[in-house]
């Protein structure tokens, strides 16, 4: 039991240690060339596919590409601002895939399709800065509290305007006072005047 216990302590001590050392340019480099063939291996695989489902593995190798990427630099030079960069790579790539799947659809299934992407897309994106500025260091603990208060409103805003533009979308596949009760329902639910 006890050897399990200084095992387990001298592991966890390693793995800290090896976390605080910086990346080496060499290193860097490799684990670049790697993403690159990783990306290269990826889009072959797509080659198989034929259609939509081939432009949706595209767009999948390209975002792990560049989440992969961001991933990197963020290890490389660790920085509030290169986590927000991962998150924003994760983000975009989401929403790139999820657009393209939009594609094996018609009328307003794809409209509505296409909105929900765009609505989760602005909410990670969102998300993602409140995050940034909660990280970002600050002298004064009262302005970075006003600060993440103000991003999160901001957050807030952004993320009800998205779902509300889906919702509204979904209301175009109804006619007459239940595409207006529909809409006005989303307002009130989304706080839109």
């Amino acid at each position: 039991m006890k050897f399990a216990r200084t095992f387990i302590a001298s592991v966890a001590a390693g793995l800290l240690a090896t976390s605080a050392i910086a990346m080496t340019q060499p290193e860097y480099k490799a684990a670049k060339d790697g993403i690159s063939a990783d990306y290269k291996m990826n889009k072959q695989k797509c080659d198989a596919l034929k259609a939509n489902a081939k432009d949706i593995c595209m767009k999948e190798a390209k975002g792990t590409e560049n989440v992969a990427k961001a991933d990197l630099d963020a290890q490389y030079k660790p920085s509030a601002k290169a986590s927000q960069k991962v998150a924003d790579a994760r983000a975009d790539a989401a929403y790139a895939v999820a657009k393209e799947k939009c594609d094996d659809l018609t009328g307003n299934a794809k409209d509505v399709c296409v909105k929900d992407a765009k609505a989760e897309h602005v909410k990670a994106k969102e998300n993602a800065k409140v995050a940034a500025a909660q990280a970002k260091p600050a002298d004064n603990s009262a302005e970075k509290a006003a600060h993440v208060a103000e991003t999160r409103k901001d957050a807030a805003a952004e993320k009800n305007e998205a779902n509300y533009k889906a919702a509204k979308e979904r209301c175009d596949a109804l006619s007459g006072d239940l595409k207006s009760k529909c809409v006005d329902d989303a307002k009130r639910m989304y706080g839109q005047s």
